[in-house]
């Protein structure tokens, strides 16, 4: 079992790991070390800080541009 981080919401966690799943199901390549099913390694990649939400990539966009 992968334990999500505490600053991320289950509904969050669940979310970008589906949407990783896809990618790697697509033939992305995988983020973080070893051999599990797709959907662990989404759930893994997500739990180590691998894979960003939009959001958060845009907040920290924004805040390097701000004054």
């Amino acid at each position: 079992m992968v334990k999500r981080p505490d600053d991320l919401g289950a509904f969050a966690f669940v979310t970008l790991a589906r949407l990783r799943v896809l990618q790697l199901a697509q033939g992305c390549t995988p983020r973080v070390p070893g051999v599990h099913t797709i959907a662990v390694m989404a759930q893994m990649e997500v739990a180590a800080g691998e894979v960003k939400s939009e959001d958060d990539l845009t907040e920290s966009l924004l805040g390097a541009v701000a004054p």
